[in-house]
């Protein structure tokens, strides 16, 4: 079993950063791609950026170039590093990940991020 929490969302005002930190409790190594997905206030849920198991990453249009993603299996950990924020970046950041082997998904709970001045 496999639990994804989020942490370090906040409020910053456009053109800041804030890293967001996804804590993998249980087998990382059992995860195969894991993703990062954000959820505007009134829209649907949208991906942000995909990192594989051997760390290849692919980003939304709309974040690349302003966005880092990250993942440290020895530490259990993804991160979404996000400079130069700007408002429409406004929404609730999730964790997403699969089992390799069984495609179990996990979501974690998600954590907002509020871009105004």
């Amino acid at each position: 079993q496999v639990q994804l929490v989020e942490s370090g969302g906040g409020v910053v005002q456009p053109g800041g950063s804030l890293q967001l930190s996804c804590a993998v409790h249980g087998h990382i190594a059992t995860l195969d791609n894991m993703y990062w997905f954000r959820q505007p206030p009134g829209k649907e849920r949208e991906l942000v950026a995909g990192i594989t198991s051997r760390s290849t990453i692919d980003y939304a249009d709309s974040v690349l170039g302003r966005f880092t993603a990250s993942r440290d299996n020895a530490k259990s950990m993804m991160f979404l590093q996000m400079n130069n924020l700007k408002p429409e970046d406004t929404a609730v950041y999730f964790c997403h990940a699969a089992n390799m082997f069984s495609g179990v998904e996990y979501w974690g709970k998600g954590t907002l991020v509020t871009v105004s001045s």
